[in-house]
């Protein structure tokens, strides 16, 4: 198992390329399943959960190549069951659920696993589904879905659900007649494959809006498309600069896609300033308190929480941090506390108080985002202190290589390997 090890203190100064986004890459590989031939998809992340997302369909016939660009011609995929030991470790594989019931007409998929930071359920996937005519059965950890086709209706989710929406999506783009999903996710991501499928010839309006409208078509050709730049990726890069008081130039940032985010950044002190094909973050090393609510997009992302925490520890006063989004997204406090930092719970609420002369040591991560804050804890950290954070498999999943990125800004970090 491997481990991050930091020395704190030194500013980051430089440019970055922002990676391909995990999130798009997901349900776009899972929307490979809808059309019969080779999709070829560019600017893809390496990542672990990419990945084992190409094994989860190679497992069920397709052939599946390549790593930036990724080939996958799902023509022979003639088994319509993702297992329990792929499906375990991330939940996004409950996108192939959609795909595999409007083209097969059956599908069988693990219940899903991935990040220990609250419940996920799926069952606004599976009351969706069946609304367009579905019947399905949870046996022995297992979603059966069976139909002879889908056919358009009118779904409303209770609660917003990226994923949801995303599989609701899939499915209505080959169901017979019309579909809406209301109360939809607008996150970019949702957006992004809204423009394949309808470049696969889907009829898809709406998306980026809480209402989308689908028009079934009988078949999906495959295509080619360049994966867009990942906005989690970027909002922690920028934190990054900001806590270590650096200068650095995010290339491939697209800025629309984090207003919430630069708005409580530019509140804080940091400067956040466009260029071209990109943005450049100076941080001051003084920094304003903040009042931070997680909303569904356009507001505060929750994958961003964890690492403006560490932001908020180090401003002139008292931050309040508000989780809405999963129930248990404060893993990572006990180990800030570990490096100096004040933080009491209250429920959904974080009180930070600040300025935290934060001091390295070793901590243990928690989940995918929870590992990132550590690591920007750690470069915020006092000169000559260390962190080493360790179970950074965590990270793996949702940065590609993040000290390779840092080393290039002039963090002194480097990867080793744990007994």
């Amino acid at each position: 198992m491997d481990a991050i090890v930091i020395r704190g203190g030194r500013p980051l100064v430089g440019e970055v390329a922002i990676s391909g986004a995990k999130n798009s890459a997901l349900p776009l590989i899972a929307s490979a399943i809808l059309a019969s031939g080779r999709t070829t998809l560019r600017n893809v992340p390496v990542l672990r959960d990419v990945h084992t997302m190409g094994e989860v369909l190679a497992s069920m016939g397709a052939a599946v190549a390549g790593t930036r660009v990724l080939q996958i011609d799902a023509a022979s995929l003639k088994r319509p069951e993702a297992a329990y030991d792929l499906v375990r470790t991330m939940r996004a594989s409950i996108l192939v659920l959609g795909p595999l019931l409007a083209r097969f007409g059956q599908a069988r998929v693990s219940l899903p696993g991935g990040c220990a930071i609250g419940a996920r359920p799926v069952e606004q996937h599976l009351k969706g589904l069946e609304r367009m005519g579905a019947k399905i059965t949870l046996d022995e950890g297992y979603i059966e879905a069976r139909c002879r086709r889908l056919h358009g209706a009118e779904m409303t989710c209770d609660m917003v659900t990226v994923t949801g929406t995303m599989n609701l999506m899939m499915a209505a783009a080959l169901a017979r007649g019309h579909s809406t999903i209301e109360n939809a996710a607008r996150e970019p991501e949702v957006e992004e494959l809204a423009c394949v499928l309808n470049k696969m010839g889907a009829r898809v309006h709406g998306a980026g809006t809480a209402v989308i409208s689908i028009e079934g078509v009988e078949e999906l050709h495959p295509v080619e498309h360049a994966i867009m730049p990942d906005r989690i990726e970027a909002g922690t890069f920028m934190v990054a600069a900001a806590v270590t008081g650096g200068d650095v130039v995010l290339r491939g940032c697209l800025p629309e896609h984090l207003a919430a985010a630069i708005a409580q950044l530019v509140a804080a002190g940091v400067s956040v300033e466009p260029v071209a094909d990109g943005v450049r973050v100076r941080g001051s090393g003084r920094y304003q308190p903040m009042e931070l609510v997680t909303q569904p997009h356009p507001g505060f992302p929750t994958d961003l929480q964890a690492q403006f925490m560490v932001l908020a520890a180090l401003a002139d006063g008292q931050s309040v941090i508000t989780e809405t989004i999963f129930e248990n997204r404060f893993m990572h406090v006990p180990e800030l506390a570990r490096m100096n930092a004040r933080i009491h719970i209250e429920g959904r609420t974080a009180i930070v108080r600040g300025p935290t002369r934060f001091k390295g040591t070793t901590v243990m991560a928690s989940d995918l985002r929870a590992s990132a804050a550590l690591v920007l804890a750690g470069l915020a950290a006092q000169p000559g202190t260390t962190t080493r954070v360790r179970r950074v498999y965590h990270l793996d999943r949702g940065y590609e290589r993040i000290e390779r990125k840092l080393r290039g800004l002039g963090a002194q970090v480097r990867r080793v390997r744990e007994a």
